[in-house]
This record gives C-alpha cells, sequence and structure tokens, in this order.
C-alpha cells in the first residue's frame, strides 16, 4: 500500500481531514458564542453593518499622551499609558458623534431587535497592545459599546480597513487618512472645536459639503481653473447630467438607508438621524444639478444651505452637527473657531492648492 501516513493515509487525505476538523471547530465556537446570553447588545455581522472605524487619538484626547511620544519615545510613552490606565481620557472630537451613533442603534434595537443593519463602531488604532487596558477602562466609563479593536503595535491599520468592511474612517493622522482614501475608502482628519457647544443627544445630526465630498470634484476643477463664471456657465449646460459621486457619497446612502427604517414604522417626525448639505454654491446659478444629482441617485437630504460663498461657520452653528465634513482646510478651521466638529476630506483639486499655499 503506498502512502507514508499512518495506517497508510495518504498525504492529501490528512490534509482535508485537518481541514474538515479546523471547520468544525470554528463551527462550533461559533455556536457557543452565538448561544451565550448577554444584556450587551451583540455588535451586528460585518456584512450587515454600517462600520464605523474610529482611531483612538479621535474617539479621546490624547494630546499630552501624543506630546510624550514624539519627545521622549515610545517606551516612555506605553510606559506612561500604563501608569495611567485608570485614569479615564477625556472625550476627543469624534466622541460625540460615536455617542449619537450608539443613540441610532438604541433606537433601531427597540424597532427591527432582530435586524443588524445598524452601526458597528470599531477601534482602529496603531497603539500598542499595552495601551489596550487604558482604552478599554475609557469606553466602559463612558458605556460605549465597541466591542471590535484593531491593535497594530505600530504599524499602518490602513490595511485592515478593507477586512473589517469600512464604510468610514475617521482618525486625527491626516497620512492615514490620506492613504485610506487613496484607497478608496470614505475617509476624514478628525478636527477638535475651538469652543464647546452641547450636541443633541436624541438626533444624530451629519452635515455634508457637495463639492469633493458628496460628489466629485468636476465643478471644482472649473472654478480652480477657469474662473466662477465659467463655473456657472458649465453647471447651467450640464443641469440634467449627475454629477459624479465623491468619497462621502457611500456614507450618506448608509444614512438614508436606516432613515428609512423608521419611515417604515411611521416615525418620520421623530427620525434619530438629520442629514444637511452645506454648500457654498448658488442656489440660482449652480443649485439645480446638485439637487437632481442626489435625486437621481435616489437620495433625500433633509436641509439644503446653498451659501453663494458666504462663510459656512456661522450656519453651522445653528445646525450643531456632530459632524461637519468638507474639503478645503478654511471651511474647515472656520468651522472649529466657532465650536463645530469638523472633519477634513482630501479629497480632489482642492488638496493641490492647499498643499501649494
Amino acid at each position: 500500500m503506498s502512502g507514508s501516513g499512518p495506517e497508510g493515509v495518504r498525504p492529501n487525505e490528512a490534509a482535508g481531514d485537518g481541514l474538515q476538523e479546523a471547520e468544525q471547530d470554528w463551527a462550533a465556537a461559533k455556536a457557543f458564542y452565538d448561544n451565550l446570553v448577554s444584556k450587551r447588545p451583540r455588535p451586528p455581522k460585518p456584512q450587515h453593518a454600517i462600520t464605523v472605524a474610529v482611531s483612538s487619538r479621535a474617539l479621546f484626547d490624547m494630546v499630552e499622551e501624543r506630546r510624550i511620544y514624539e519627545e521622549q519615545g515610545v517606551e516612555k510613552y506605553v510606559e506612561y499609558q500604563q501608569d495611567n490606565e485608570n485614569v479615564t481620557l477625556k472625550p476627543g472630537p469624534a466622541f460625540h458623534f460615536v455617542k449619537a451613533l450608539e443613540h441610532v442603534n438604541a433606537r433601531l434595537l427597540e424597532l427591527y431587535p432582530d435586524d443588524e443593519e445598524r452601526f458597528d463602531i470599531v477601534l482602529m488604532t496603531n497603539n500598542h497592545a499595552q495601551v489596550g487596558v487604558r482604552l478599554i477602562n475609557s469606553i466602559n466609563h463612558y458605556g460605549l459599546t465597541i466591542e471590535r479593536f484593531c491593535m497594530t503595535g505600530g504599524k499602518s491599520p490602513i490595511g485592515y480597513l478593507t477586512a473589517y468592511l469600512t464604510n468610514l474612517y475617521l482618525s486625527a493622522d491626516s497620512e492615514k487618512v490620506q492613504e485610506a482614501i487613496e484607497a478608496g475608502i470614505a475617509s476624514a482628519t478628525m478636527f477638535t472645536a475651538n469652543k464647546d457647544v452641547a450636541y443633541s443627544d436624541t438626533q444624530l445630526r451629519v452635515a455634508f459639503d457637495g463639492d469633493a465630498v458628496l460628489f466629485s470634484d468636476e465643478s471644482e476643477q472649473i472654478v480652480k481653473e477657469q474662473g466662477l463664471d465659467r463655473f456657472f456657465e458649465h453647471e447651467q449646460l450640464n443641469e440634467n447630467k449627475p454629477l459624479a459621486q465623491g468619497p462621502l457619497k457611500g456614507f450618506l446612502e448608509d444614512l438614508g438607508k436606516l432613515q428609512k427604517k423608521f419611515y417604515a414604522k411611521n416615525e418620520r417626525l421623530n427620525c434619530p438621524i438629520r442629514t444637511f448639505l452645506v454648500t457654498a454654491r448658488s442656489a440660482a446659478s449652480s443649485g439645480a444639478r446638485v439637487l437632481k444629482t442626489l435625486r437621481s441617485w435616489g437620495l433625500e437630504i433633509d436641509e439644503a444651505l446653498f451659501l453663494a460663498g458666504a462663510p459656512k461657520g456661522p450656519i453651522l452653528v445653528k445646525i450643531r452637527p456632530h459632524i461637519f465634513f468638507d474639503d478645503q482646510m478654511f471651511h474647515i478651521e472656520g468651522a472649529q473657531k466657532l465650536g463645530t466638529i469638523a472633519a477634513h476630506v482630501p479629497y480632489g483639486v482642492a488638496q493641490k492648492y492647499h498643499k501649494a499655499a
């Protein structure tokens, strides 16, 4: 009898048996986990969830910790974090946004207890595992439901975003955000507001710029290269041609899907999600194409504000969004000064002009 395995079993047969046993082990482990009884809401399966990956420096205020890392090195940084692991970290720029996401989840679970189409917040950080205890303690202190961690020990976590089926990535590191954008993942760099303001506890409020955020940078290219009059002419000529999608279009789409779940339960007036378009476009000369594009995508926006070049900061103060996405840093800075949590989307032609400035 040929074969060198025990009792004449061929090697490929042995390998097949091993694979089958491994699959059985995974199935048994999953069944055990699924049968555990817990009052804590379990994270939804990634293929059903809207996954929002947040870095530790976006979720928490770690300015002092970052200073220690940059001035004294990684060993002193880790030592400091371990020595202070029972000291709760203060909220960072993404904190109130995450709290609002979890409120939406709670409402969805009330209406659809068996549905897994809801937000899943993942902590995505290049922190070392030794820092994990302080992060866990802080998350538990605030009662956040963040079960999935990805801690890469100094390596860039961007490669894991696809594996986690990430719909949105928020970080305080602009280089990582740029890397994620180039990988085709909706991403933004978080900036802390310069003033403390009160945020809604009952409604997630998300504000979007239009060009190079929800839409492509096609129109911004014309403004930069050919001027405002040529832009107005171009938009009116192409009023019935939808704009190409930008990096955050998918996230608006995700919000819209969840809104429709509330509408289906006659909860439109009490919907815990509200979306805003805050654009420097003029309504009369270039607004129709924007609204027709959204209509062609089958998407609704709750409020559309066309500012015709006026500053966005004062309007955002009235809206009080948990997060405002824009591709141009001067809008981000203006929003910050007046107390808005802003997120920079490094996409499109405006980035070339920003770097050249």
